[in-house]
């Protein structure tokens, strides 16, 4: 799954003296239409942004971070061995 920013929310352009719009839009791109449509949205650059959670920090709904799923992955695994009588 993707998030890409399509400019949301009514901002100003100083520098062009234009109202632009900001969309954050999500796109399931398990799909072929949603990878086509990321193909599409990738050649305009310049109106669109990609964010990416591993700089903006802002994790999407339904993800966790590398640590989160060590430390589950971990508790699981020693629940499992004491459950079963491994050491």
């Amino acid at each position: 799954m993707y998030i890409c920013i399509i400019k949301r929310g009514i901002s100003y352009d100083l520098s062009t003296n234009n109202e632009f719009m900001i969309h954050t839009v999500k796109i399931d791109d398990s799909f072929s239409s949603g990878k086509r449509l990321l193909e599409e949205l990738r050649r305009h650059r310049k109106a669109v942004e990609f964010e990416n959670p591993t700089k903006n920090g802002v994790i999407p709904e339904g993800y966790i971070t590398v640590d989160v799923f060590k430390k589950q992955a971990i508790q699981t695994v020693h629940k499992f061995c004491d459950d079963h009588g491994i050491d």
